[in-house]
């Protein structure tokens, strides 16, 4: 499959990753010391929502525009609210008509000490988002591989930090890379978070990748640990575009499964097509 970021920029997908990645931001932020946000394959940053690519899907209606005017229980709300503020800075004035990626969001969570690497070697996607970025004194725009850069940028000078890996799928090999990719860097700073991304498409291909991962953790020096979490938004068919998305979040904050049990049934319903979504959250075994 092709997920570019353009065309599905807001969409279901977007909104679980953006939420997960602010909770562990959030909580890397309660240590003075520095950290570093790696994105792998950070696309243009900023989404023009009213634009041909986000129209011509117009998941973003089903996503980010549901859930900004969803109304959650007083346990979820503080949880999502700092995502929640994020998108809102990009527009100050309603309608939604911008959507950030995931170098901007992460961006809009550094401290003063931090530090933002974003990859991208598609040329128009890089030129977006060094405009994006353009004089920013905290954040780098590098034109490298994201494969390549993901065992190369770790571990980061500052030792604490996240590896976000994000890529287009476009190729049929690259849940392989993903896996061994992710071992490699692993193997190198175990002490790191990563959080990666993946259409479920084949379920066989989702599982080998989960288990895989967790494999790689608990071989790790020490251990790690790794939660797995997938968000359907309706059953999945054969003619059917993406309807189900996952996540592996490797050591991730020690409050986030707690978290994300009070915040995923509340995104069933707003972000369910037909009917409400639903989601899978678990300990992937090696």
């Amino acid at each position: 499959m092709n997920y570019r970021h353009a065309f599905h920029a807001g969409g279901f997908a977007d909104v679980i990753k953006h939420i997960v990645l602010v909770r562990m931001l959030t909580y890397l932020q309660d240590k003075q010391a520095a950290f570093r946000v790696i994105d792998t394959h950070a696309g243009a940053g900023v989404y023009d929502l009213t634009g041909e690519e986000a129209r011509r899907g117009g998941e973003w209606l089903t996503g980010i525009a549901r859930i900004m005017q969803a109304r959650f229980s007083e346990t979820a709300l503080p949880l999502l609210q700092p995502y929640l503020d994020i998108v809102r800075a990009f527009n100050p004035e309603s309608p939604l008509k911008t959507y950030p990626g995931s170098p901007l969001i992460a961006r809009a969570l550094l401290r003063p000490q931090d530090r933002l690497t974003a990859c991208e070697v598609e040329p128009k996607a890089r030129k977006r988002l060094i405009e994006a970025l353009r004089r920013d004194t905290q954040a780098r725009v590098v034109d490298l591989d994201g494969w390549t850069a993901l065992p190369a940028f770790v571990p980061p000078k500052e030792r604490r930090g996240l590896v976000l890996i994000d890529p287009p799928f476009e190729k049929k090999d690259e849940f392989g890379r993903l896996a061994s990719g992710f071992a490699e860097a692993f193997a190198k700073w175990p002490t790191g978070s990563y959080l990666m991304w993946y259409p479920v498409k084949s379920r066989r291909a989702t599982d080998d990748l989960a288990r895989q991962v967790a494999q790689a953790v608990a071989a790790g020096t020490p251990p790690g640990t790794c939660l797995r979490l997938e968000f359907s938004v309706a059953p999945r068919a054969a003619e059917a575009g993406l309807v189900s998305a996952g996540l592996l979040i490797v050591n991730p904050p020690w409050k986030l499964m707690g978290e994300l049990k009070a915040i995923l049934p509340e995104l069933e319903k707003p972000l369910g097509q037909g009917g409400a979504g639903r989601f899978r959250l678990e300990t992937p075994k090696p």
